[in-house]
Parts: structure tokens; C-alpha cells; sequence
């Protein structure tokens, strides 16, 4: 089937980048569906479907696919530990995108400091769903940014300043003052399209200061951004 997609966009001229996925889910009804999902869409291969967490870690570091979906509850390695595992592997170039039943904020807090691009709900429609997927491969964070603060409140403890002074935070002095202004939005939970309203300038222009800031820092994704803030006492969970 692959191949057939693939010349048929070349015939139209299309020049498309496959995505290439596993999942990892023990259930079976599930994990057929949604890759019967994913085959219908010319930018998406699932390359291969597992049923426990240490299948998901074992085949992640053997295929090295560009996504790999993991169920939070799986037998013999739970989907948070696999996530951890296959994250922490320093040859990893491999993302992640957690999905659950519930909506458990304790499991995203896990699973993207650990370093997921995302957490996701299994109820969620599948063209939402297959969004998501694309947005997670490309590196982007899928978490809502109403979620992001709501993490922040919610653990306020965990993520209490390790610094007493901000400007002594890691790496923060290579950030430019509109790189800072640009954070603290991010942190408080803004979209792209909030914050170029705030400062009066564009998606595209927001996208890059994110993309510094990001790179600067040494961190994964907007998420982890505001994670960062919020534990170097940059920006606080009650403050906009």
C-alpha cells in the first residue's frame, strides 16, 4: 500500500515526507483501528504495532521511527516507564506521544517531563487525533496551553523554584529581553497567535523567538519551556 501511495504522489507531483510511527497498545481492537486510521492518511506509516511497554522500548531502538505512540497502562512496562526509557537513550532521535483513558494530570506531568511531545486522550475523533500525530513528529508540543497552566497550578510544589534568583537560572542570560518577554507568555500559557497579538507582531515572528528560546535553553518543546520557567521562579502557576 505504501508504495502505491508514494508513486501515485509522485505522479501528481507531490513531494510528501512520510512519517514513520509505532504503536504500542494491549488493546488489540484499539491499536488496529487506529492504525487503520492512520493508513488512510499518504503522510503516515506505521511501521510496526506492539502490545507491552518493553516491546515498545525494545522495537523503538531497533526501527528508530520518527514517532512512537504509547499507551499509558501496558503490561510488563507501564507506557510512562517505556516513555522514560526510550527517551533517556542518548542516541534516541525518536518522539513520543502518550494516549489514556484518563485524564490524569499526575501522568502528564510524568510523561512530558520525562520528555513526551504529548499526551492525548484515546476518545479524542481521529481527525483530531491524526493532527496531533503530525504535530507531535514534527517536535511540537500537543498539550493544550490551558492544560499548561493547569499543570502549573495543580503542581505548584513540584515545580517550586530551584533558584531564589531568576536571573541566575540556566542559560537564561542568553536569552535576548524580548526572548524573556516571549517565555513568560508561553509559560502563562499562550498560543503563537496570543502572543503576537500582545507584542504587536506576527505568527511567523513568534515562531522564531520560540525557536531560539527553545534551542538557547536546550529544551524539547513549548511545554518543557514553560516547565523551565516555572521551576527557575521566571514565572509563577497564578500569574497571566
Amino acid at each position: 500500500m505504501g508504495d502505491k501511495r508514494h508513486g501515485v504522489d509522485r505522479i501528481l507531483g507531490r513531494c510528501l515526507v512520510t512519517l514513520r510511527i509505532l504503536l504500542a497498545d494491549d488493546h488489540a481492537m484499539f491499536r488496529s483501528g487506529l492504525r487503520a486510521v492512520l493508513e488512510t492518511q499518504p503522510d503516515l506509516d506505521c511501521v510496526a504495532e506492539v502490545a507491552d511497554g518493553r516491546a515498545a522500548v525494545t522495537e523503538t531502538a531497533r526501527l528508530q521511527p520518527d514517532l512512537a505512540i504509547l499507551d499509558v497502562r501496558m503490561p510488563k512496562l507501564d507506557g510512562l516507564s517505556a516513555a522514560e526509557t526510550i527517551l533517556a537513550e542518548p542516541a534516541n532521535s525518536t518522539r513520543v506521544l502518550m494516549l489514556t483513558t484518563y485524564d490524569s494530570d499526575e501522568y502528564v506531568y510524568r510523561a512530558l517531563t520525562a520528555g513526551a511531545s504529548g499526551f492525548l486522550l484515546k476518545s479524542l475523533p481521529p481527525e483530531e487525533m491524526v493532527s496531533a500525530i503530525r504535530v507531535a513528529a514534527r517536535g511540537d508540543a500537543v498539550v493544550d496551553p490551558s492544560v499548561t497552566r493547569r499543570l502549573a497550578a495543580r503542581f505548584a510544589a513540584a515545580l517550586a523554584p530551584a533558584v531564589r534568583n531568576p536571573d541566575v537560572a540556566p542559560g537564561i542570560d542568553r536569552l535576548t529581553v524580548r526572548e524573556r518577554e516571549v517565555l513568560l507568555l508561553v509559560a502563562a500559557g499562550h498560543t503563537n497567535a496570543e502572543i503576537g497579538a500582545r507584542l504587536y507582531v506576527g505568527d511567523e515572528t513568534v515562531k522564531t523567538h520560540v525557536s531560539r528560546i527553545l534551542a538557547k535553553l536546550g529544551l524539547r518543546d513549548r511545554v518543557h519551556a514553560a516547565l523551565y520557567a516555572y521551576r527557575h521562579g521566571l514565572a509563577r502557576p497564578d500569574t497571566d
